[in-house]
């Protein structure tokens, strides 16, 4: 399959620390165009700081990141801005405006980019709340939303701006395992309709095993496998192994 398409995100040697404290150390990995790549491993492990680095928000320390197939490490503010309207990120929890409605945390970005009417903003918002499964819901303040449904707002307020790609950083953290099918549900449906590219961050090995066409587990720093879910589930990686079966026994010690 991979071989078949281009990547859209490259990632080399990629390094981060904080104080002297190296937490993403030699990350090397491709994503390929539409398709949703799962990112796994300890909490403290460096997967949503991986994010924060694609989309600009920190910087590396080493490495290069190339998305579309420019390197952005050194880009000025101006032109990551513009690298972010071909991407969008989904914040574990979901960092809706809690003063605004539904409608307008939507159309919040809309409203930033784009001329377009009050009428027109308030379709492309009904269609793209339809997108994630959800209706009637424009007056809604996010207090009244459940976790599930905030967190479904939160995609439609990025999908509304047409991204290429789409980042999720713990996207069912909180939720109960029905509405964290949901969630897979509409992750998987954007890639089948819209051919979105997706990153999918989060330490929930069977829920990212079930919509990932590849995983990336990220453990002391580095990438210490990246496979099909078929080929992790049956790996020799000792490390890998544990993680996958929730084990308290092997090298991992917490």
């Amino acid at each position: 399959m991979t071989q078949e398409r281009e990547p859209i995100i490259q990632v080399r040697n990629l390094c981060y620390e904080v104080s002297g404290h190296r937490i993403l150390r030699d990350v090397s990995f491709d994503v390929y165009e539409g398709e949703i790549f799962g990112v796994m491993g300890m909490s403290g492990s460096g997967k949503s700081t991986l994010l924060k680095i694609l989309m600009g928000l920190i910087p590396a320390c080493g490495g290069d990141v190339i998305i579309g197939g420019r390197s952005i490490l050194g880009y000025s503010e101006h032109e990551l801005m513009k690298l972010r309207t071909d991407m969008g990120m989904c914040f574990q929890y979901s960092a809706l405006f809690d003063s605004m409605t539904v409608a307008d945390n939507v159309a919040f970005g809309l409203r930033r980019r784009a001329r377009l009417s009050k009428e027109e903003i308030g379709t492309r918002v009904t269609q793209h709340l339809a997108e994630v499964g959800l209706h009637d819901v424009e007056g809604n303040m996010p207090a009244e939303l459940s976790g599930g449904m905030r967190k479904r707002v939160s995609i439609a307020r990025e999908l509304i701006l047409r991204p290429k790609i789409l980042l999720y950083d713990e996207p069912s953290a909180g939720l109960d395992p029905i509405m964290s099918a949901v969630i897979d549900d509409v992750i998987t449906d954007l890639r089948d309709r819209f051919g979105i590219t997706s990153m999918v961050v989060t330490h929930e090995v069977e829920e990212l095993f079930a919509i990932a066409d590849r995983v990336m587990m990220i453990h002391g720093g580095v990438v210490a496998a990246c496979d099909v879910p078929e080929a992790l589930r049956e790996t020799p990686n000792d490390v890998v192994e544990q993680f996958v079966r929730g084990s308290a026994v092997g090298p991992i010690r917490v």
